[in-house]
């Protein structure tokens, strides 16, 4: 029996570990999370990134993999992945855009997407957070840990960012924000 009790409780742990492994941000294009706007509003964050940087790559394996991260932008936001520098061409507000000087032989850096353009995106990466009527509330470049995004998803999802008139009124905001993302 206590074989038995052991075999269960070993198959219970392999198997949660498993489930965790496999949790994984919802990534959609920009068009579904338009459709689904339509059924269910709510904020979009746009993680724009380019094959070549190694901070987007680092964000990837290291704070979108976080199960903290995962479970609060599924459940409070339509997560768009987009490559600024990819050559595929979208549309977004009754607008079309592409990425004209695409070269799809280029290795390493290519042209910038219109779309990256019209958001503004300057660096990489930059995470586009926007309210949910697809209007850009922020761009936040740079990398960051799962601690320090959390600061942001808190910020927009909960609509903190109405509150906040001034650097100042940032700056309190940051000083007393506590993660509870490990």
């Amino acid at each position: 029996m206590k074989k038995l009790l052991s075999l269960f409780a070993l198959l219970f742990i392999l198997s949660t570990a498993v489930n965790a492994q496999e949790a994984k941000i919802n990534w959609i294009s920009i068009e579904q999370a338009e459709a689904q706007m339509q059924k269910e509003p709510r904020k979009v964050l746009i993680d724009v990134y380019t094959t070549w940087c190694g901070p987007c790559k680092m964000m990837m394996k290291n704070t979108f993999t976080n199960k903290d991260v995962i479970e609060y932008i599924n459940k409070n936001y339509y997560a768009v992945k987009f490559n600024a520098e990819g050559g595929e061409d979208l549309s977004f507000k009754g607008n079309e855009y592409s990425n004209p000087g695409f070269n799809p032989s280029g290795k390493g850096r290519n042209s910038q997407h219109q779309f990256a353009a019209a958001l503004g995106v300057k660096s990489y990466p930059t995470i586009i957070y926007m309210d949910e009527e697809l209007n850009v509330i922020s761009p936040i470049s740079g990398y960051m840990t799962p601690d320090k995004i959390e600061l942001y998803l808190r910020l927009f999802a909960e609509n903190l960012y109405k509150e906040i008139t001034s650097q100042e009124d940032f700056q309190k905001y940051q000083a007393n924000f506590k993660s509870t993302f490990q």
